[in-house]
């Protein structure tokens, strides 16, 4: 029976810091994770509509092997301006990969489309998401806010409000695995017309709400629920994903436990991974427990990458509050 580090989110890796920025009139945010000292990252993209910055220097065999940080935007391709305000912060502070006299943060970045959410999109020339990041990263620090927050501010998915969900894990072996998570999926994450999670089962306590899964199951459960399908069968979504861990991992481990916890995404939301969603999970391994897990831990600590990715979505979209500019109803004021 796993249990929850101290704070239940991702800041419970040691190391990690999150900040969030809203910006209430679009309706959208920035989150940004910082990593002090620099972390060994990768990044797995199952999705079919991703949006990205600099992702192709976590792959194993290219030069760079730790990051400073990274981002999780709303704003659809807009939001990949959030990760040079973050940059900027970092450079300020001196961080950064050591180029001769020239330090250049690295902050990898993804989005999500939330631009269809009833807020003011009439930015003028410039979108707001470069200030947001640098904000999100000039905030990050151990406690932080779930639901509609940041990343996940104007977040839908195809039934309920999305959301900003995070969630840690303690494994048999002693390390700490925690998830941060923007859901915006095409699909669902509750079964049917009820307010059950689709990740009931790696509930840990009562955590989103302690429904469990219903009993019967509905005859609908299967049923596929698709955001907009007006909108070239919702072409408005993508769940964006950080997993972490304090275990030492090589790049390519951390890719592997990428691989791992997208069967959280697989486990909470139905369906996931379609051609119109981005779904992509960034991992980061800190290594401040300083131990490498044997062969056999490792298969215990993809298996916690799972699961408290699946039990972060179901936070996220049940922390998520109501706005009366919603186009989807936020769980809290779903009835039985």
């Amino acid at each position: 029976m796993m249990k929850t580090g101290p704070r239940n989110l991702i800041t419970d890796v040691e190391g990690l810091y999150v900040g969030n920025a809203n910006d209430q009139k679009i309706n959208s945010g920035v989150t940004a994770i910082l990593c002090d000292p620099p972390a060994s990252a990768a990044v797995q993209v199952l999705g079919g509509a991703p949006g990205t910055r600099e992702t192709d220097l976590l792959e194993p065999h290219n030069t760079v092997d730790t990051v400073n940080g990274l981002v999780l935007s709303g704003g659809s391709a807009f939001g990949l301006d959030a990760a040079s305000g973050a940059q900027a912060f970092l450079r300020e502070q001196g961080k950064g990969f050591e180029v001769g006299p020239h330090r250049i943060p690295i902050l990898p970045a993804a989005i999500l489309f939330d631009l269809i959410n009833g807020g003011d999109k009439d930015w003028g020339r410039y979108p707001p998401y470069r200030e947001l990041g640098y904000q999100a990263a000039a905030v990050a620090a151990p406690d932080f806010a779930i639901g509609s927050h940041g990343a996940g501010l104007g977040a839908l998915t195809a039934t309920v409000k999305g959301g900003l969900g995070s969630a840690s894990s303690v494994t048999a072996d002693g390390h700490i695995v925690g998830a941060l998570v923007a859901a915006n999926p095409l699909g669902t994450a509750t079964i049917g017309g009820t307010r059950h999670f689709w990740a009931a089962p790696f509930e840990i306590g009562s955590e989103f709400g302690g429904l469990g899964l219903p009993s019967p199951m509905p005859g609908d459960a299967s049923d596929l629920r698709i955001k907009f399908r007006e909108l070239a069968r919702g072409a408005a979504n993508t769940t964006i994903a950080v997993i972490a861990t304090d275990a030492v991992l090589t790049k390519a481990e951390a890719k592997r436990l990428a691989i791992a916890a997208h069967a959280g995404f697989a486990r909470a939301i139905w369906p996931s991974h379609t051609p119109l969603d981005g779904d992509l999970v960034f991992a980061l391994a800190t290594g401040a427990s300083q131990r490498k897990p044997s062969p056999d831990a490792f298969i215990d600590l993809g298996a916690a990458a799972a699961s408290t990715m699946s039990r972060a979505i179901a936070r996220g979209i049940h922390a998520a509050r109501p706005d009366p500019r919603d186009l989807m109803p936020a769980w809290s004021t779903l009835q039985d």
